[in-house]
Parts: C-alpha cells; sequence; structure tokens
C-alpha cells in the first residue's frame, strides 16, 4: 500500500527576475517572473510536511516531452506532482527499498523522452504508467477533507473558506500556451536526436520555408 500524503492549499507565486537598472520600461527583462505554484502537503506519518513548487514551465516541459495535450490541465498537475518520487534505477538504494523495488522492476525497460526511435505515444504511455505504478506502491496524494482544511484556517484565523478543491486555483489558472510548449517540443527533439534527422531545428535558427 502506498503512503497517503494530503494537499492542504495552493499558493500562486513567480520566479526571479532581474529588472533593468534603469527602470526604463522599454527593457524587457530577458527572462524570469514566471508562474510558480506552491503546494502545501502532509505526509502521512505527519513529521513530513512543506511547500512543493511547480514551475509553470514544469508543465510546459512535460507536455512538450511526452505529448501530453497542453489542455489536459489535470494530468498535468497529476506528472508534476508524483514524478518526484518515481525511484532512479542508479540509486542503490532504491532497490533495497520494498515500496521502489516494483516500481523499478515493471519500469527498467520503458523508454523516456529521450529515447529515440520511439512514437510520441509510446513516450507518453511509459511516462504515465511510471505515475501510476508510483501511486499504487510508494506514495499517491490526495486533497485532506475539507473539514480538516477549514479548520487548520480557522486555527490560524484566516477568514478565507476552504475551496471544495485545494488544488481548484491551479487547475482553474493554469493554461499552456501552445506555442512555448511546441518550442520546448522543438528543442527536446534536437537533444533527442542531436541534429541528425531531417526536420530537427538547432536553437535559435529559422530553417526557411520548405
Amino acid at each position: 500500500m502506498p503512503q497517503i500524503w494530503t494537499i492542504w492549499d495552493v499558493e500562486l507565486s513567480y520566479g526571479h527576475t532581474d529588472f533593468p537598472a534603469t527602470g526604463d520600461a522599454t527593457q524587457v527583462p530577458a527572462s524570469g517572473g514566471e508562474p510558480v505554484w506552491g503546494v502545501y502537503e502532509v505526509g502521512e506519518n505527519t513529521t513530513e510536511y512543506g511547500i512543493s513548487a511547480v514551475p509553470h514551465s514544469l508543465l510546459e516541459w512535460r507536455s512538450a516531452e511526452y505529448g501530453i495535450d497542453h489542455e489536459d490541465i489535470d494530468t498535468l498537475i497529476d506528472v508534476a506532482l508524483h514524478e518526484r518520487f518515481i525511484p532512479h534505477p542508479q540509486d542503490a538504494l532504491s532497490w533495497e527499498d520494498k515500496a521502489a523495488l516494483p516500481v523499478l522492476q515493471a519500469t527498467a525497460d520503458l523508454p523516456t523522452c529521450w529515447t529515440p526511435g520511439v512514437s510520441p505515444q509510446t513516450r507518453q504511455q511509459a511516462h504515465l504508467e511510471r505515475i501510476r505504478l508510483v501511486k499504487e506502491h510508494m506514495v499517491r496524494l490526495e486533497a485532506a477533507s475539507h473539514a480538516d482544511r477549514q479548520g487548520a484556517l480557522a486555527f490560524v484565523g484566516s477568514a478565507r473558506v476552504a475551496p471544495s478543491d485545494p488544488l481548484g486555483p491551479m487547475r482553474e489558472g493554469i493554461r499552456l500556451d501552445p506555442a512555448r510548449v511546441e518550442a520546448k517540443r522543438l528543442a527536446v527533439a534536437w537533444k533527442r536526436d542531436q541534429g541528425a534527422p531531417p526536420g530537427t531545428k538547432p536553437p535559435a535558427t529559422f530553417m526557411g520555408v520548405r
């Protein structure tokens, strides 16, 4: 049986940004200011708790790497929350973990986004199978009860009303830009194929009309 970790709340923040020193509004920061979601979690034994950071770009990358529909936000959130528990086959201690062992054995031959000569559908199915096995054998995240979450808000003196779904703000607030996802898909294809097969595109390169 897996451990059950509970989700209590979620909060939107943003990544670091270097603004121009001049304060000139025409000088746009090159990067940063990306949305980051903080998911408040408590482990099954309640001694493990904290905030898991889920960058918006992580969802874009998983959509690009594994061909997950950019509008399938529920699946992308599920992947983002559980994939950190996927045991690494090169971690010797993982093979001594009774919960991790069946996951390692079942996923040993599954492809990743870096496996060449594999269809996008196969890569996606493989990664979703890893997530399924983690949830079956290791850790599954579930919403804490509404009563417990409302009680926690009352305990800290908050006037907020706990939503029915603690991840509701994420599900409602996340929208992935298909152009950004496609750009990342091109980047993954370039890295995976080392630029050899026709059609892959080097970074910051425009191939022209063909």
